[in-house]
């Protein structure tokens, strides 16, 4: 099933081009098959069994494909896939006749498949892999529109961000892998402290909220997520309700019982978590776009899930996975009726739509409703959550009461957003629009009905829906039994008191509301600079920044690339045996050296002498042979003749290639160099020597591990059916590598010819003309 929305995206472009915009409700078959599927899961785990499968994927370094299904992850896949399902049917009305349909729903799907595989991955590694695949696919949904400029700095914007919290984040689980040795979901959570008395237990959850709060938008890095808001709005309505925001969220959610109850997680996720929350409702307020509206109200959202989970108590863990659910029926909603008024009325400006309640009646009804689960009213599930946040939050202690405080300001405000989507457009008298508004066909009003019409059925069966969906996964978070029992039936106290309060404050701003955007405004436009404009600073720096490396390290001059490469080799080989004292002990003179040694190691002296006093550059090369030559005896004479005959036709070929190209181009015949570059090169070239000199002596001092030689005297008639271990070892047991080194000098030769061809093909130089000046390399 983790397979099938990749597949139905492989298929999407062509059913679009046989079904047109239909081909939405055939490639909506897929999620709704998910759907299924993990719905039939619900009876076992709601009775408290996990569901865990997969195979070995990397087994020499214990990393599997394994899945792990539990009251958690089994509601994130129903939200994934059920709403997925209506988003696909929704994508296929609103981009009807676009060009770029199948394309479009082809990366809906992959990012569908992305986010199941996350929410159900068990090991370290799948799941961050499935990690980075949500910000590849995002990034694609994103700049769906790559012709305008906003589009693409909006999908970099959030492939920057969340990529790098991404790789946070994989520190974070290899030092969680490193310092436990657990590489599982399911082992870490049934492993008790072992995370929290480790001395590295701060360090990873650093590391881990760096991934989890870029990707699920925290202050201050929330910034990306209302940029996102250039993509269609499907991608919107999708990325907001279910997917991408939201992961970060699992990832605390299902960290909790292994990183919670400690006094740097109850502190760190709520004073984040409570900012986010603030922040967020307050530049909502600011907003008359429709969409961004409701994304900032996202960011809020997440801020006040993030609270929560870090709380931690029993009635806070419970009011996050009721917030969760209704936020995510509730909000899908009202993005969807966001993008239905676009594309009926022209425009998501809410100071140009009103009196669209004849013209709109089904879409209007679904965004009143939603509406009203986000206020927290009865007899919506948003009333659920809003009454079990007040029971977790409410205290006499300064800690708990400012919680309290945000609290009842993000939920008021958050009730000011929703009607403003809900009532602004639809009640008041009729006003002109760019298009000439109409009811949208079922495709678009099908996905906010249905979600509008769960989250009223989610709360007067709230039994059920408690018993399936919101015990075992509040059970899931909490690492232990933990029931939802919360209904419409409210209690008299002080939850209640405080849910009333709220909603007379949220009231009080909804009349207020021009007055507080204009206030609001200008407090932003005081202060001027934000993250924002803060991100497009750090990247200008960075480019700069990079610009000037790459001239300092990059002038184009190969013989500085030669240069600091075997500078940085010399260093690389010699610090470690200086500073660890691991220099060799110089070997003493053999007494019993023979005559024809003694003429071979003459024979090398005489070449690099040669080489050093040569005069034109063909002399050198020529005589820089003679060290080849040297080395090829030494291999005849120590029983190797297969590679003394390799190295004879290797030098003998780069002697006459190297020479055949210098006769070739126009170069100076001597490389003339300055008496100080000449030191530095020197310098250097004696480094290098030195360092590889000490290198091997130290090597053939050590104790000689004879196991590989074993291993291919054993093996390699038997396996790879060859007598000749050195053929074998080439062609067979290193073949891949043997194919890389062939290819590599098939495209140097296939260089030089091409260098050779085009040096033929120039025009002749008079024998009167003059010559170019040249460098001191030889360049013209």
């Amino acid at each position: 099933m983790m397979l099938l929305p990749f597949i139905a995206a492989l298929f999407a472009p062509f059913l679009v081009r046989q079904l047109k915009q239909n081909a939405a409700w055939v490639l909506a078959a897929a999620p709704a098959a998910i759907f299924i599927y993990m719905l039939a899961h619900l009876g076992a785990v709601s009775a408290g069994e996990t569901i865990t499968g997969g195979f070995a994927w990397i087994p020499s370094i214990g990393v599997d494909f394994s899945w792990y299904i539990d009251g958690l992850s089994l509601t994130f896949a129903l939200l994934i896939s059920g709403i997925g399902t209506l988003i696909v049917i929704y994508a296929g009305g609103y981009l009807k006749g676009h060009p770029q349909l199948g394309r479009f729903l082809s990366f809906i799907l992959l990012f569908m498949g992305a986010m199941l595989g996350l929410v159900l991955a068990d090991n370290f590694l799948t799941l961050f892999v499935y990690w980075e695949l949500t910000s590849i696919t995002s990034f694609l949904l994103i700049g769906f529109d790559h012709t305008r400029e906003a589009s693409r700095r909006a999908a970099l914007q959030a492939l920057i961000v969340t990529g790098g919290g991404g790789l946070l984040l994989l520190a974070g689980l290899l030092l969680v892998w490193n310092v436990t040795g657990i590489g599982s979901m399911s082992e870490l959570l049934a492993s008790g402290d072992v995370m929290r008395d480790s001395p590295y237990y701060l360090a990873a959850l650093i590391l881990v909220l760096g991934g989890a709060f870029t990707k699920s938008a925290q202050f201050p890095l929330h910034f990306w997520l209302p940029n996102a808001m250039e993509a269609p709005t499907p991608v919107s309505a999708y990325l907001h309700s279910a997917t991408m925001v939201k992961a970060g969220v699992y990832l605390l959610m299902r960290l909790n019982p292994a990183f919670g109850d400690t006094v740097a997680w109850e502190t760190i996720l709520p004073v984040f978590g409570g900012t986010t929350l603030i922040v967020g409702t307050l530049l909502a307020v600011r907003q008359t776009d429709l969409k961004l509206m409701l994304a900032y109200t996202t960011v809020s959202s997440l801020g006040l899930l993030v609270m929560l989970t870090g709380l931690g108590s029993e009635h806070a863990i419970e009011a996050a996975v009721l917030y969760l659910v209704a936020h995510s029926l509730f909000k899908g909603c009202l993005f969807m009726v966001a993008g239905t008024i676009d594309h009926e009325a022209g425009t998501r400006d809410v100071t140009r739509l009103g009196g669209l309640r004849a013209a709109m009646p089904i879409t209007f009804a679904a965004a009143l409703a939603a509406a009203i689960s986000m206020a927290g009213l009865p007899p919506f599930f948003g009333f659920l959550a809003k009454e079990e946040i007040y029971y977790a939050l409410w205290a006499t202690n300064p800690w708990a009461l400012t919680f309290t405080l945000v609290a009842i300001v993000g939920n008021a405000l958050m009730l000011v957003i929703g009607f403003a989507v809900a009532l602004k457009p639809f009640l008041g008298s009729p006003v002109q629009t760019p298009k000439h508004a109409h009811e949208g066909p079922v495709m678009l009003w099908l996905g906010p009905v249905v979600l509008a019409s769960a989250g009223l059925l989610a709360a007067l069966l709230s039994g059920f829906v408690h018993a399936g969906i919101s015990t075992p996964m509040a059970s899931a978070v909490a690492g232990e039994a933990t029931p939802v029992s919360i209904s419409l039936i409210p209690s008299i106290g002080m939850p209640l008191f405080l849910s009333i309060l709220t909603v007379a404050v949220g009231i009080g701003a909804y009349l207020a509301a021009d007055q507080l955007r204009g206030t609001i405004a200008n407090v932003l436009a005081a202060i001027g600079w934000g993250p924002d404009r803060g991100f497009d600073q750090f990247m200008r720096g960075l480019v700069r920044f990079s610009f000037r490396v790459t001239v300092l390290l990059q002038p184009g001059r190969l013989d500085f690339y030669v240069k600091v490469t075997f500078a940085f080799i010399a260093l690389a080989l010699l610090l470690p045996m200086v500073l660890f004292d691991e220099l060799p002990q110089w070997p003493a003179w053999p007494s019993d050296i023979r005559f024809h040694e003694l003429a071979i190691i003459g024979i090398g002296i005489l070449g690099l002498f040669a080489v050093i006093v040569a005069k034109d550059r063909v002399t050198a090369i020529v005589s820089l042979g003679i060290q080849g030559f040297a080395v090829a005896l030494i291999f005849m004479l120590f029983g190797a003749p297969d590679l003394s005959f390799t190295q004879f036709m290797v030098e003998t070929l780069s002697v006459v290639i190297l020479a055949l190209v210098m006769t070739r181009l126009r170069l100076n015949a001597s490389d003339y160099r300055p008496t100080g570059e000449r030191i530095v090169s020197g310098a250097i070239a004696i480094a290098g020597g030195l360092a590889f000199t000490l290198y091997l002596l130290k090597v053939t001092q050590g104790t000689l591990d004879m196991r590989l030689t074993e291993f291919f005297n054993e093996f390699s008639r038997p396996i790879a059916h060859g007598a000749n271990i050195v053929n074998v070892i080439l062609v067979d047991f290193r073949g891949t590598d043997t194919l890389g080194e062939i290819a590599v000098v098939t495209i140097a030769g296939l260089a030089i010819l091409a260098l050779l061809r085009v040096r033929t093909r120039q025009r002749p130089r008079p024998a009167d003309a003059p010559i170019a000046p040249r460098t001191a390399d030889g360049e013209a």
